[in-house]
């Protein structure tokens, strides 16, 4: 809502859900913003909105009366995906990216995270060459052999935005997903995972929704291993502290403890490797939420996508999950700061989110000897640490960025 008041000539969103309206009592953060975009199509403000083509929402057609320019992508059609990304662009100024999408559920019921840049025209720049690659399918049934030098990346990996983040030196660049979507200097969202793994020197913290190194297609199930083997030569070759923190859901795949018991086993009697795992689950066994489950209520989450390391950041729109990065579309940013004593630096404001959340009593510990029951959804309960955090705790984390 800051984004939009702020306003003055554009706003350029991506998503891939648009669903804001609602009869659920959470809704009425959804409806609000989809009364303030009506408001801005009103005021001749110019708004661009991008989406999935599989979604048919009654939000996007009531806002494409109002003069809003809506373009659908078909990623199934390019890539046999979909569209995952999730990024806001005001009076390209401003930013949002993270994993919040435009649904009254992402808003009202789930914990999100996102960063919000304010004043920082030169990132703007870079994102808004992605947003102008999707608007550029618009009318192609086809990923185009070459893309435009219009939509070549401004700053990738090895050519890093040099700028002051809340009075922290810092290094910035976008990713994208999938490879063929991305042009010229444009760095891969596994590269920019890779280059922030690689730089960490003391520890990798990683949240996400879901841990999975498989990738699935119609026929068959294979082994993805890009991220699983980094995490592994991670720990096992330069001794990094990693920390999983993945969400249990009714969704979640059975392998996937499978894959974290690997992981584990890998460091059994080598001195210094240092792995710890814990599941994230926000639905309590109360009256109230065993009502909501009977209702068919979408269940609360935690739907992070971000890694925090000593020096890096990685915030997206992607779970740890083959298909999403092989087949979806997203977009990601790396932030490196090497200074980060500073209380408003970006890395240590998304490490005390972890930390946070790690600490939290919603996060369970897996105990090797006794996985969790899938289909009964419960899971050993784990001993209370308290931490003093000095964060937001509702459900929305937006960390906020000043360019200077």
């Amino acid at each position: 809502m800051n984004l939009l008041n702020m306003a003055k000539k554009s706003v350029d969103i991506v998503s891939s859900h648009w669903d804001l309206n609602h009869s659920h009592p959470s809704a009425c953060q959804g409806q609000r913003l989809f009364e303030k975009l009506l408001q801005l199509a009103a005021r001749n403000i110019e708004i661009k909105l991008v989406s999935d083509a599989t979604v048919h929402s009654k939000v996007l057609e009531d806002l494409k009366v109002k003069g809003a320019e809506v373009t659908y992508i078909d990623m199934n059609a390019y890539n046999k995906g979909r569209l995952q990304s999730s990024f806001w662009i005001v009076d390209k100024q401003h930013i949002y990216i993270g994993s919040a999408s435009l649904d009254w559920r992402s808003l009202g019921q789930m914990k999100e995270l996102g960063v919000i840049f304010y004043n920082c025209s030169c990132l703007v720049l870079d994102l808004q060459r992605i947003f102008a690659l999707y608007s550029s399918l618009r009318y192609k049934s086809r990923v185009p052999q070459t893309w435009s030098k219009r939509l070549y990346g401004v700053y990738d990996n090895q050519k890093k935005l040099q700028l002051q983040l809340n009075e922290t030196k810092s290094q910035a660049f976008v990713s994208n997903s999938p490879k063929v979507f991305c042009p010229k200097n444009r760095s891969f969202d596994i590269d920019a995972i890779y280059s922030v793994i690689d730089d960490a020197k003391e520890f990798v913290f990683i949240a996400v929704m879901d841990y999975l190194p498989v990738s699935n297609t119609s026929t068959k199930r294979t082994y993805w291993p890009d991220l699983d083997g980094k995490i592994r030569e991670a720990l096992v070759l330069r001794r990094v502290k990693v920390r999983l923190l993945i969400s249990f859901w009714k969704e979640t795949d059975p392998l996937t403890f499978n894959f974290v018991s690997s992981l584990k086993a890998i460091c059994t009697e080598i001195a210094n490797c240092s792995l710890k795992v814990k599941f994230f689950d926000l639905e309590k066994e109360s009256a109230c939420s065993t009502k909501e489950q009977k209702n068919n209520s979408f269940p609360k989450l935690n739907r992070n996508k971000y890694m925090v390391t000593d020096g890096a950041a990685y915030i997206g729109n992607f779970d740890w999950v083959g298909n999403d990065f092989t087949q979806n579309a997203g977009t990601g940013l790396v932030i490196n700061q090497a200074d980060v004593e500073n209380s408003t630096s970006i890395i240590r404001q998304l490490k005390g989110v972890f930390e946070r959340d790690w600490y939290s009593p919603y996060a369970k510990n897996l105990q090797p000897t006794k996985q969790p029951n899938c289909s009964s959804h419960k899971l050993n309960k784990l001993t209370t640490n308290k931490t003093a955090v000095a964060y937001n705790t509702s459900e929305n984390d937006p960390l906020s960025v000043q360019h200077e």
